[in-house]
């Protein structure tokens, strides 16, 4: 007997020392949440389109240089670099009142919300019951006779429960960490609608002074027009032209009228849009007149303005926490496939009469834990995990996307605003050129030596040459915004006064 019972000692000594070791494999094991690794991404130290040349060369052989960018903004308010009040006021009245925003506000709640309660499965969780029942058991529960009458009884019973899950292998900490990194990335995605809701006000605006400002230049043709038709019928009435002049004078009319409904059309929806951004309904909003003039109010942007400014942009944040997200999100599928360790315990009275149920002699109390782990899942745990891995895939593939769709955006719009420069500096001069061309014909024509199609066509190119310059002067303003917006709403001075003490040195 002696020796068995020695045995068994023994192999309690060995099961006691084995199961720490046992467990702290499964522990190690169980490190369910692996270590994130930032993706590789094609970074470059500067932006192609910002390493262009200072200066420009006309086909005349002159050269003109690019002005110094403008004086840096804070990130929150870029719109005040273009130094106009109407739009400082149309943005912040957006801010307030735009429904789109006021939906990502929504879900940044929520997602706050979520967090809450995952962080609340960090704590015990204590809740109280107070109950009465009355109770007629059968003889046979009673443990009396069959036939036995049994006295219906009352009880009443007040008690005190917690309950807390220990966090073995990190599946509460995962949770909340995946929890905490939604909240950011819903955070991150709230300020790329405002960012986006801003620009698109600003945009908006541009395009409406753009409309104005070729709205006005058509409408002076129609004036001239109507000159035209004036100063010819009088000269046909007195026999010095013939009627066809006349009619080509009030075609020109009547399709310089048209192209200024045309015009007016297109104003109509763009103020509307602007109505909508603002959270206004579109039939009690009017935008006034303000032509677009000239592009001297544009911002310039830095030209060598780093590609790090990338890191800026809320949409890129939001890739990132909705990755780092996923990967939290492996540790909590893993974690599914280890023990879980829960804590319990209540403790109360109960009694036949309530006023019995806080004395001493009708406590009752409990105190317990399980341990319970998964055997036979059909591979749930498994494939679950393995959704978790495709997901975090998922997350770093549309990381990567949205860098490569920012440095497109910046390269785009740093290349559209460099071309709309020349092209503006080309209308300019076509435009001088077409003003002086238009006189000379008047002259001519006016003077016998020039006939009316020469004149008419003259007048066409000037027109076309100014509604050409108007429309770029509105595009530069759309591109500028389009700019700011890619690179996440606008940059700091240190990136300015490097980029300007560039061009400073560049230019001597």
């Amino acid at each position: 007997m002696v020796p068995h019972w020695k045995g068994i000692t023994n192999m309690n000594t060995m099961i006691a020392r084995g199961l720490p070791a046992l467990f702290g494999a499964l522990l190690l094991a169980a490190c369910s949440t692996p270590e994130f690794k930032q993706p590789d991404i094609a970074a470059v130290p500067a932006f192609k389109e910002a390493q262009a040349p200072a200066t420009r060369t006309a086909p005349d052989g002159t050269t003109w240089k690019i002005g110094q960018p403008a004086e840096a903004q804070a990130r929150g308010e870029w719109w005040r670099v273009f130094h106009d009040p109407s739009l400082d006021a149309l943005v912040l009245e957006a801010a307030a009142n735009n429904q789109s925003l006021t939906v990502a506000a929504a879900r940044v709640k929520q997602a706050r919300a979520i967090a809450g309660i995952a962080e609340s499965d960090r704590i015990p969780q204590v809740g109280v019951d107070v109950g009465a029942q009355r109770t007629r058991l059968s003889p046979l529960e009673a443990l009396q006779a069959p036939g036995t009458p049994v006295t219906p009884g009352n009880s009443y019973s007040a008690r005190l429960s917690a309950s807390y899950e220990v966090d073995l292998f990190g599946r509460v900490s995962a949770n909340v960490a995946a929890a905490r990194l939604d909240t950011g990335a819903v955070e991150a995605t709230w300020r790329s609608v405002l960012l986006s809701l801003q620009a698109d006000v600003a945009q908006t605006y541009f395009r409406l002074r753009a409309l104005d400002a070729e709205l006005a230049t058509v409408e002076r043709t129609v004036r001239l027009r109507e000159e035209s038709v004036r100063v010819t019928g009088r000269r046909f009435d007195l026999g010095d032209i013939g009627e066809f002049d006349l009619a080509r004078a009030r075609t020109e009319l009547a399709t310089s009228r048209a192209e200024a409904i045309g015009l007016q059309r297109q104003r109509t929806t763009a103020e509307h849009a602007l109505a909508v951004l603002l959270g206004k309904p579109a039939s009690i909003f009017t935008a006034p007149a303000s032509p677009l003039e000239d592009a001297s109010s544009l911002p310039l942007i830095p030209a060598g303005l780093p590609s790090s400014l990338l890191e800026r942009r809320p949409d890129i944040a939001s890739a990132q926490r909705t990755m780092e997200a996923a990967n939290a999100r492996i540790g909590v599928a893993r974690s599914a496939m280890f023990p879980a360790l829960s804590i319990g315990a209540n403790g109360g009275g109960v009694a036949d009469t309530f006023g019995d149920v806080f004395k001493w002699s009708s406590r009752s109390w409990l105190l317990g834990a399980a341990l319970s782990m998964p055997l036979i899942d059909g591979g749930r745990n498994r494939n679950n995990v393995a959704r978790s891995e495709a997901a975090l895939d998922e997350a770093v593939g549309a990381y990567r996307q949205s860098v490569l769709t920012a440095f497109a955006e910046v390269e785009d719009n740093l290349a559209g605003l460099r071309i709309l420069a020349g092209q503006s500096f080309e209308t300019e001069q076509a435009l001088v050129s077409a003003r002086r061309s238009s006189d000379l014909a008047q002259k001519l024509y006016d003077a016998g030596r020039g006939t009316y199609l020469e004149l008419l066509d003259a007048q066409r190119n000037q027109a076309a040459v100014e509604r050409s310059a108007v429309q770029l002067r509105g595009d530069r303003a759309v591109t500028t915004v389009a700019l700011i917006r890619a690179l996440g709403g606008g940059w700091d001075g240190t990136a300015v006064d490097r980029a300007a003490d560039g061009m400073a040195q560049a230019s001597r």
